[in-house]
């Protein structure tokens, strides 16, 4: 909430509670900005909320608080009765140009704030298995996690960005052993990929890396024996591929887990003897049993397996132990679309456990459809024609991709158009909003040299006013895309913003030789506007350039 909207909010309810006895609180009173300029700047509701217990029709019951609202307390110029009972707020021009100073000052800090109240959260996200190129639906889930820890700390959380390494899974040991094939044909030997192995090229050429490290040392043995060496090599070889195309997403975490670190600590055994001493076990068939039934989910899930291994959802519930353990208020984890059915056992698992089960929050990022040429691309991780995020980057660069990805609520599909996503033109919307940027900074070059201003009394044209009333929001549109876990609500304020700025640019003079106490003046609005620009875009992980 900005300070304008909170002067406001605090004064309709000390309004309304003179006027109706009603005991109403700042959070209980709805603002919106109206799209017509003859509307107000600010609009509320408040009335029509109280008319019924105040016994009066709701224009009555505004017209009784009106005269209870103080403008001067919140530099407003006036209020208006319309329609039904809407309260209209029409604040003085100085109480907005007054953000410019704010902007200007607080410079790259400009938006940051502490709704969060230092909210220790951890921020699971991408975790794709170390076997193969990041597809377009990790690539998604990076670009909103990422995103949205930029945003939680912009917004005053305690944010650790996490990724969960499956290091120790059967998906590993397909790895290890397609690894292997690939090294011995290098080798000229005849050996073929296991059926639900992986066929990528990506093995092909780290085989060949190999052969030329070592030449022929392991062709010629028994591959049991040579198994955990390809098992290691290609577990590095990818794990370090993913972080460098990650890093080049400017996708970055602050810790990384192993799974096989997780059973290496005994932490599995831990979490089993915690499952069983607060009686949520039992077994059956020689298997061990967690009643995730009483718990919300569909029906109980194995733990230990008749056979003695673990199942993957106990070191599932071990981790997530340890990360409660490590003292967060609240978990969220990003899960692909294919993992929805799995919320439910993992919430149980958590509340098995002893712990609250909405620690845990989870958000499903659906898969995003790949277009050129208007087909759709095909994906298949295994096939060796999956679309990768290296392709994208190689394509589109990193800020498209990134827009892109964000630009749509997580849990939507969408179609990434790659066709749009490289165009130089105002109908890419990532263009269109850089371009602002370099546009803004453009005015600025030829306005150097002119004198700063001091006082903002001469920006009073509508659409500088709707370029204030926007910036105004930037520190809001932060706090609540934070809080509500939705970063497309920044990419949506960009786009706004964009277009407010490209329309005052093509309507008025901003730097004119005749008037340098207006073109000073200007300049400091168009100053305020790079910054709140330059801002969001980073919010989000997109460069702001200078030139375009």
């Amino acid at each position: 909430m900005n300070e304008i909207e909170k002067k406001l909010k605090a004064e309709f309810a000390r309004a309304a509670n003179e006027a109706f006895g009603t005991s109403l609180t700042e959070n209980d009173i709805i603002l919106t900005m109206p799209k017509e300029k003859t509307h107000g700047d600010y609009s509320s509701n408040v009335a029509m909320q109280t008319s019924k217990a105040a016994g009066m029709k709701p224009r009555d019951a505004a017209d009784k608080l009106s005269g209870f609202f103080r403008c001067d307390e919140v530099g407003a110029e006036k209020l208006e009765i319309a329609g039904p009972g809407f309260l209209n707020v029409f604040m003085k021009q100085d109480s907005l140009q007054n953000i410019i100073s704010k902007v200007l000052e607080k410079k790259d800090r400009y938006g940051y704030s502490n709704a969060g109240n230092g909210f220790k959260v951890n921020v699971e996200y991408v975790s794709a298995n170390p076997t193969g190129d990041l597809h377009p639906g990790h690539a998604r889930g990076a670009a909103i996690g990422d995103s949205l820890t930029r945003l939680m700390k912009m917004a005053g959380y305690d944010v650790t960005r996490e990724y969960y390494v499956n290091d120790a899974g059967n998906q590993i040991g397909n790895m290890a052993r397609s690894l292997q094939a690939r090294y011995l044909q290098a080798c000229g030997k005849d050996a073929e990929v296991p059926e639900d192995g992986y066929h990528g090229e990506d093995l092909v050429a780290i085989a060949a890396r190999i052969k030329d490290e070592i030449g022929t040392q392991y062709a010629d043995t028994d591959p049991a024996e040579s198994l955990p060496y390809f098992r290691a090599y290609g577990l590095k070889a990818e794990l370090d591929k993913l972080k460098a195309d990650l890093a080049e997403f400017r996708v970055e975490f602050d810790v990384w887990t192993s799974e096989q670190s997780i059973r290496d600590r005994g932490l599995v055994e831990r979490a089993v003897e915690t499952l069983k001493k607060e009686g949520y076990t039992y077994e059956q068939d020689g298997a061990l049993f967690l009643r995730t039934s009483d718990l919300g989910d569909d029906k109980d899930r194995v733990l230990i397996k008749s056979d003695g291994s673990y199942t993957y959802f106990t070191p599932d519930i071990a981790y997530h132990l340890d990360k409660l353990d490590r003292g967060f208020d609240q978990l969220v984890d990003l899960f692909g679309a294919d993992h929805h059915g799995y919320i439910p056992r993992l919430k149980a698992g958590i509340a098995a456990l002893g712990y609250d089960s909405e620690k845990l929050q989870v958000d499903i990022i659906q898969m995003a459809r790949m277009i050129k040429d208007g087909e759709e691309f095909k994906l298949s991780k295994r096939s060796g024609k999956a679309v990768a995020l290296r392709d994208l980057l190689d394509e589109a660069g990193a800020d498209a991709v990134r827009y892109f990805f964000v630009s749509r609520a997580s849990d939507t599909q969408m179609d990434f158009d790659l066709d749009m996503a490289t165009k130089k033109s105002n109908d890419n919307p990532v263009y269109y909003a850089q371009y602002a940027h370099a546009r803004m900074c453009s005015v600025l070059d030829k306005g150097t040299g002119i004198d700063t201003a001091q006082k903002y009394d001469l920006i009073t044209t509508e659409k500088e006013m709707t370029l204030l009333k926007e910036m105004n929001e930037f520190e809001k549109t932060v706090a609540d895309a934070a809080a509500t876990r939705m970063p497309h609500k920044m990419v949506n304020y960009i786009s706004k913003f964009a277009q407010a700025f490209h329309s005052y640019y093509n309507d008025s003079k901003i730097i004119d030789p005749e008037n340098p106490e207006l073109s000073a003046q200007r300049l400091a609005l168009v100053r305020a506007c790079e910054i709140t620009m330059k801002n969001a875009l980073n919010s989000i992980g997109v460069n702001a350039p200078e030139h375009m």
